[in-house]
């Protein structure tokens, strides 16, 4: 199966550690760090955001969050820990989308409420594939649907799904994105319009299994180049604190859908039909 393959193709046999694929490297790495700089700020970073002030045991909660960052991302390098690590993480940021996201998204149906829950969405397919990738022969016989194919084929889905609304932002936000690009580039309102279209286009390529593969590395590529071209140059002339969580929030995305990106190996860049 191509998820088990993914795994023995990257893995260090006699190694402790269990680097199924770059992009597997990278979201630990992110997740690890996520952890720490949650523990020393003591709140919820801009993935968890928001939870409202008067949300119940909301210190204990973002301590929560922080904990399960930073274990499952340790424990997602580690080969003894990797399924136990992938299945806290995917459960946990399941329960997160249910349980907080979607039931805001229909009460209170905005961009900010589907901008939050398309965050949790790229995180937790990038949990769900690696849980798909480190399932053990128990998981993978008692919850088949999860962990095999149709689980992989979800979370692919999930990704999907939630460029859609990263595209549509840049036209509902116009004046607020037209800022962000970089002075040195010519046509301003062109590279707006032009990357939000990418991401929507990307987003239903992938759900429609038409260059599924092609499309979810070049949005990961877009994420990425925007935390080079647009992010950094900001934190680097210093950032204030909504554009330092939007530097945070643009490198967990491209970590996430990096993972994605590469549950894609095997298949040809211009498949069709294939999600």
């Amino acid at each position: 199966m191509q998820q088990t393959d993914s795994v023995n193709w990257n893995s260090t046999n006699g190694s402790a550690l269990r680097i199924a694929s770059p992009g597997h490297a990278i979201f630990a790495v992110t997740m690890i760090a996520l952890g720490i700089l949650d523990l020393i700020k003591g709140d919820f970073n801009a993935i968890w955001q928001p939870v409202p002030k008067g949300f119940p045991a909301r210190e204990v909660l973002a301590y929560l969050c922080a904990f399960i960052s930073l274990a499952s991302g340790i424990g997602l390098l580690w080969r003894r820990t990797a399924a136990v690590a992938s299945r806290i993480l995917f459960i946990f940021l399941l329960a997160w989308l249910l349980l907080l996201r979607v039931p805001h998204i229909f009460v209170a149906p905005n961009v900010e409420t589907t901008w939050a829950g398309a965050k949790t969405a790229v995180v937790l397919a990038a949990a769900w594939v690696l849980y798909v990738w480190f399932a053990g022969d128990r998981d993978r016989q008692r919850i088949a649907f999860v962990t095999g194919d149709a689980g992989l084929r979800i979370a692919r889905s999930l990704y999907g799904l939630a460029l859609i609304p990263f595209g549509i932002a840049h036209f509902l936000y116009l004046k607020q994105t037209v800022v962000l690009v970089p002075g040195w580039l010519p046509w301003h309102v062109f590279w707006a319009y032009f990357t939000g279209v990418a991401f929507i286009a990307a987003g239903v390529a992938v759900l429609i299994g038409v260059w599924a593969r092609l499309a979810v590395t070049l949005s990961v590529l877009q994420m990425g180049l925007f935390a080079l071209v647009v992010w950094i140059p900001i934190v680097i002339t210093g950032a204030n604190a909504f554009q330092w969580q939007e530097f945070v929030v643009t490198l967990v995305l491209t970590a996430g859908g990096w993972v994605v990106m590469d549950s894609y190996r095997g298949m040809s860049w211009l498949a069709l039909g294939k999600r």
